[in-house]
């Protein structure tokens, strides 16, 4: 039996900070700091009941910053390239370290880190880290590679846009002038030749929006005439390997790869094999919104999974906020037919607005049918953001991110929900209100689920609604209902939108029966969220009826062995 996995994604530099009186744009000294030491073997237990099977830490790979930590041997960064005081985890200055800023003991960063992975592998979940392989911080300089490894860009001939052997881009003769307001400038930076930003901004003058405080990576694709030169391999696929295969020797078990589907195919095909030669239980999931390039990054490619972002996620935000009709969730499937399982589903990550802010839904509690959708539409993985299962609105403005329904990636802060949950390591509920704990309970049997019932984990889907289209108990904007099938369990999820209780007479098509292997009939009936018991027909000519409560759902699972 395959495993779902259930992803929690948490940056270890908000997750425990502890101070309940952070300031807008507040120095580390100032607002604190989450230590990796805080998401000790209590935390990790606790983390493990929501379901969870997965840890994705945000943030490990050391990272421009506005902290300076030259007395422990880091250069110090230019304040003009980073952007918030604690700077972005994906303007990555050495891909051989760990944050400084998540350490206790500095110089240990990195035992503090194999730590961590061994106390999540204790309490039986795994480790993903990100992978960011587009781009690095303006001033990448890595003082912990090891013996005979050149840093990136050190052999460079800056004096060409494109060059096969080269690791950057360069704007030849132009100084780099970013058009951002740099307000009083004490501390210039200066960079001659101009090289490439990361978002393909392949000028000289990147603008306060494009990723100025990051630098293109070269991979053998000439942006000036499109052509590709991947023979010889380039000098970057070899260091970009050497990385992966280093933090794959520190015990995790996956990547999260950044921006995808901006490095070539060729690169990942490449070098997803050679790490799985030595690494063959290494996961690769891929940060990708190009759906025609889906099947190719699973089949050509080598990905195991890859985000869902563009179809089930923007129509589950559009079902809640923007009049879409649920029926719209049918074409999610079948945009990624054949690959449903490799498809990683989520409501909540962090460059999205959580579901409770006032941006998105603005209720934390009416969540229950996007989540059991999410969740349960197929056998792929399942994200949550650290926060989510605790209505986390995101209603702070912490400094370089504003007030925008985010929690901030840029600067030192503290999640109010998340600190009153740790409560100093206690981790205890015993500072959450009732509308939390119950939200967590609820988070945590719907992801339990997921793993408990062979017929998510495992089992088959069949989409109800082409046979309901003309029901009239079933209001198809409002309404999604389908069938997860394995072995002798059948299980009907149906889920409600809107803010008024239906009482529904769902159709099941004869098709469904003869594909899926059912046998028609009375059964015990078990409603799987609220425990509920009764005998349910499962037949092609009597509807099975079922109520659902607003902005809910039903998991009705029928056991219809004889």
């Amino acid at each position: 039996m395959n495993t779902k996995l259930i992803i929690y994604q948490l940056l270890p530099r908000l997750f425990g900070n502890k101070n309940e009186n952070c300031i807008p744009n507040g120095t580390i000294e100032e607002n604190g700091c989450g230590k990796l030491n805080n998401i000790n073997t209590t935390v990790l237990n606790k983390i493990k009941k929501l379901g969870i099977t997965h840890i994705w830490y945000t943030g490990i790979i050391e990272h421009a910053q506005k902290t300076d930590y030259t007395k422990y041997g880091i250069a110090k960064d230019n304040p003009y390239i980073v952007k918030g005081n604690a700077g972005s985890p994906y303007a990555i200055k050495d891909y051989y370290d760990v944050d400084p800023d998540l350490a206790v003991n500095v110089p240990k960063r990195i035992v503090e880190f194999e730590n961590l992975v061994k106390r999540t592998h204790n309490a039986g979940m795994k480790v993903i880290i990100d992978f960011v392989p587009n781009h690095v911080a303006r001033q990448y300089h890595s003082d912990s590679k090891p013996i005979g490894i050149e840093d990136l860009g050190a052999g460079d001939d800056n004096t060409y846009f494109f060059k096969q052997s080269n690791n950057f881009y360069y704007i030849p003769r132009q100084q780099f002038a970013p058009n951002i307001n740099w307000g009083a400038v004490t501390e210039a930076y200066n960079e001659f030749p101009a090289k490439a930003t990361g978002n393909d901004c392949f000028s000289a003058f990147p603008g306060e929006y494009d990723w100025y405080e990051t630098i293109k990576l070269n991979y053998g694709i000439d942006y000036g005439d499109g052509s590709h030169h991947f023979d010889p391999i380039p000098d970057t696929w070899f260091k970009m390997l050497h990385i992966l295969r280093y933090w794959a020797s520190k015990g995790i078990d996956g990547f999260r790869c950044d921006m995808a589907h901006m490095v070539p195919i060729e690169f990942w095909k490449w070098a997803i094999a050679n790490v799985k030669e030595t690494y063959p239980e290494m996961i690769f999931i891929a940060e990708i919104y190009n759906t025609n390039l889906y099947h190719d990054f699973i089949k050509v490619g080598g990905f195991d999974f890859l985000y869902d972002k563009v179809t089930l996620y923007d129509t589950l935000r559009g079902v809640q906020c923007s009049n879409y009709s649920a029926a719209q969730i049918t074409n999610c499937w079948q945009t990624v037919d054949g690959i449903n399982a490799n498809m990683l589903n989520f409501l909540e990550n962090h460059d999205e607005q959580r579901f409770a802010s006032k941006q998105y839904a603005g209720d934390a509690a009416i969540v229950t049918p996007s989540l059991v959708v999410s969740s349960m539409i197929n056998t792929g993985p399942m994200m949550i953001y650290a926060g989510q299962e605790l209505g986390e609105q995101a209603a702070d403005a912490e400094g370089y991110s504003g007030l925008d329904g985010r929690t901030t990636i840029f600067d030192y802060w503290s999640i109010p929900t998340l600190r009153r949950w740790y409560n100093n390591g206690a981790c205890d509920d015993s500072l959450l209100t009732s509308r939390e704990i119950w939200l967590r309970n609820l988070y945590t049997k719907v992801l339990s689920l997921c793993n408990n019932e062979k017929a998510i984990s495992n089992g088959s889907f069949f989409d109800l609604m082409y046979v309901n289209y003309n029901n009239a108990t079933l209001n198809p904007h409002d309404h999604y209902v389908f069938l997860r099938h394995f072995e002798h369990e059948t299980i009907l999820i149906a889920v409600n939108f809107r803010s008024c209780s239906c009482d529904l007479k769902i159709n099941i098509p004869i098709h469904a029966f003869n594909i899926l292997g059912i046998k028609e009939g009375e059964y015990e009936a078990e409603e799987l969220l609220s425990g509920e018991k009764m005998k349910k027909y499962l037949s092609s000519e009597v509807p099975f009826e079922t109520f659902i409560s607003p902005y809910n759902a039903v998991i009705w699972k029928i056991c219809n062995k004889n």
